[in-house]
């Protein structure tokens, strides 16, 4: 779904107001350099900039999202807006020199043109040489636009020629906030977004039945470290391995458990709002009682053990679930 400005309003705030003001003011940079982690909104914020400039049908800056210039930008078929990005793991020379002779044509349908260059950092030393060269002399009517998740990878000649602007992780609480305003269980929510600072992925998985279904297997895990060994390891085997397949599926759930652990601590030091499985607090309460806070330490640590290992090693995951259930048993 294509962002909004009250919606950057909303995540980005200082972002938003200095861009609007830009846009009001009609003093746009010819470079920007838009820093922040994956998922922060920084591509979004750069397509909502590109529909405001060359928008057909706007209200005031804000662009209709529904005009041709808009439906192209969103698509990636705008003769004047042109995204590049990382080709075979780099951004080689070629593609900034590209770019430079697309610099030097009159743009197709309007007085202005827009790159954006996604992963920035990803630049080749000569690629961001041949890069520096044009923002050292911008054409008129050109909006470049540099996204990066590593700014300090960045020459610092590319980064002095733009304008900054970073953009900041959504507080949890912000993020679980904004996500059960589109109606997303308060239970899930929280969750994911403790799992992602990035509200699409948020989104996307408190949405997705998998998830809702991990949640609940994670829990049931619990409850069988109580049980005797043979059915702890049936129950792994048969219900948790088919519902996580792949990896990063089982580093997710890993994740899940984990929390479990630091929801005990917690509920042991009194900050019951600060539990993440709160429509959960009656069997947490039951279990915090009866799990001495040595043992919750210990238990985490065997969890992050675990995950390294996942990702890390070539260990079946198989084994590997085994031995952290039998550790977190004992």
């Amino acid at each position: 779904m294509a962002m909004r400005w009250e919606q950057l309003a909303k995540r980005q705030p200082v972002v938003a107001k200095m861009l609007q003001s830009g846009l009001e003011k009609g003093r746009i940079s010819h470079a920007y350099l838009f820093e922040g982690q994956r998922g922060t909104g920084k591509k979004a914020a750069s397509l909502l900039l590109a529909k405001s400039l060359f928008c057909l049908s706007p209200s005031g800056i804000a662009p209709c999202l529904e005009c041709r210039n808009c439906r192209r930008i969103d698509s990636g078929n705008h003769p004047d807006v042109r995204l590049i990005s990382p080709d075979g793991g780099s951004i080689k020379k070629e593609q900034i020199e590209w770019l430079q002779q697309e610099f030097t044509k009159t743009a197709v349908e309007s007085d202005k043109k827009m790159y954006i260059v996604e992963h920035a950092d990803q630049m080749t030393t000569s690629a961001a040489n041949s890069l520096l060269k044009f923002l050292e002399e911008p054409y008129p009517g050109t909006v470049a636009v540099l996204l990066t998740e590593q700014y300090h990878r960045l020459l610092r000649t590319v980064v002095s020629r733009c304008q900054v602007f970073s953009f900041r992780p959504l507080p949890p609480t912000e993020l679980a906030g904004q996500l059960v305003e589109e109606r997303v269980p308060p239970a899930l929510a929280l969750l994911a977004a403790h799992l992602t600072n990035s509200y699409d992925e948020a989104l996307a998985l408190s949405q997705d039945r998998w998830f809702a279904e991990a949640r609940t297997l994670v829990l049931q895990l619990y409850e069988m470290l109580g049980k005797p060994a043979l059915q702890l390891l049936f129950f792994i085997h048969d219900r948790l391995f088919p519902h996580f397949p792949e990896k990063y599926q089982l580093d997710l759930g890993l994740d899940l458990l984990l929390y479990i652990y630091r929801d005990l601590l917690h509920i042991q030091a009194g900050r019951m709002d600060s539990a993440l499985y709160q429509d959960e607090l009656d069997r947490l309460q039951r279990w915090a009682l009866s799990c001495p806070q040595r043992r919750i330490l210990d238990s985490m640590d065997a969890i992050l053990q675990a995950k390294a290992r996942l990702n890390t090693t070539n260990m079946s995951t198989a084994l590997l679930m085994e031995q952290l259930a039998l550790q977190l048993k004992r």
